[in-house]
């Protein structure tokens, strides 16, 4: 799994062809194949590499059909024209464009049909990321129900056209509170909403590792190898960017990222600094070993408004998430428990102030 960053709430709220494609939206739902999952056979991981070697006519069976190999219990998904997502979002008009991923373009709409308005994932034609992937990302939240996870409103497969529809999120995306605020902004993210929000983005991550059903996170295996590396540039791991090889270990890397920008305020690239510092991993590493240091990596617009010991917790666990060798790395239920506790400022009251007051006297 990927991390793409544009669309939910932050992240707390933080793929071939179908023959779905109707002339109209409706509802459909599957129910639990009388096969149970007994033999491991039917993961995730199995069906979406079975589903890519598919070629000529048999890759255009119905979705419904491999999401009932899977075994599990009643899911829906609803289909969209090209035409309806089009109208929704007035032809993809650039003032409703919410973001930019690895996978495309996000765009605000509003559905007619079912009284909504949402978020459209349009795929980039041109990109790196094909139809395996929109196959997989369909079939994964079609099945994955989490409150830290955007959920799945339907898809469009229209022609060549490949879309998901997501709940929008009203607060909007994580970066419109974090990144490039002016220095003098009124209301930047304090300390301990960013120790939520990371908090609930590693609850979402750790539910598709260990307790989604079928599972859903990569296991390592010769299904997650790729001769492609997707996702947004800043975010891979080492591992996957040189071999394609994608594991749980490669998720908890790119949440470490996201964690660092959430400490630092700092893009993941950001090619506006100077050449050292444009790659925020590239730039945190050294600084990670040096304990004197680790303030220097505060946010300036939390103002020293956080506790110390907080501060150089939070940079522990990020480092420890983006060490090189991804065996060393953390699990996901390990992050989960450092940053609930550091996301309650129930025991840290006087190590904000201390901080706030030493900064000033910087």
């Amino acid at each position: 799994m990927s991390f793409d960053r544009t669309c939910g709430e932050g992240l707390a709220r933080a793929v071939d062809c179908f023959s779905c494609c109707r002339s109209c939206p409706r509802d459909v739902s599957w129910k639990k194949s009388n096969k149970d999952n007994t033999d491991g056979q039917n993961t995730f991981a199995s069906v979406v590499a079975n589903y890519s070697m598919k070629s000529g006519s048999s890759k255009h069976r119905s979705l419904a059909e491999d999401i009932l190999k899977l075994g599990h219990a009643k899911i829906s998904a609803r289909f969209f024209t090209f035409y309806e997502l089009a109208t929704s979002t007035d032809n993809f008009n650039p003032d409703s464009l919410l973001g930019e991923g690895g996978f495309g373009r996000v765009y605000k709409g509003y559905v007619d049909s079912i009284d909504k308005i949402v978020a459209v994932k349009q795929l980039d034609r041109n990109g790196l990321q094909g139809n395996r992937e929109f196959f997989a990302e369909v079939l994964m939240l079609s099945l994955a129900h989490h409150p830290n996870l955007v959920n799945l409103v339907g898809y469009c497969a229209d022609g060549d056209q490949r879309m998901l529809v997501y709940e929008f999120m009203a607060n909007g995306s994580l970066d419109s509170h974090l990144l490039d605020l002016p220095i003098d902004h009124k209301n930047p993210l304090d300390w301990y909403t960013r120790m939520r929000i990371a908090t609930g983005a590693a609850k979402g991550l750790e539910y598709l590792h260990d307790y989604a059903k079928p599972p859903i996170g990569p296991t390592g295996g010769k299904d997650h190898v790729s001769t492609r590396v997707m996702g947004t540039y800043g975010y891979c791991a080492p591992e996957y960017a040189s071999t394609g090889q994608l594991t749980t270990k490669s998720d908890v890397y790119s949440f470490g990222v996201v964690l660092l920008e959430l400490i630092t305020g700092r893009r993941a690239i950001d090619t506006s600094r100077h050449t050292e510092e444009q790659n925020l991993v590239n730039w945190a590493q050294p600084l990670f070993k040096d304990r004197k240091k680790f303030k220097v990596m505060a946010d300036p617009l939390l103002g020293g408004k956080y506790p110390v010991k907080g501060l150089y917790q939070a940079l522990a666990v990020a480092a420890m998430c983006l060490q090189e060798e991804a065996h060393t790395r953390p699990l996901m239920c390990d992050v989960v428990t450092a940053l609930d506790h550091l996301s309650k400022p129930r025991n840290d009251a006087k190590g904000l102030t201390d901080s706030s007051n030493r900064e000033k006297r910087t």
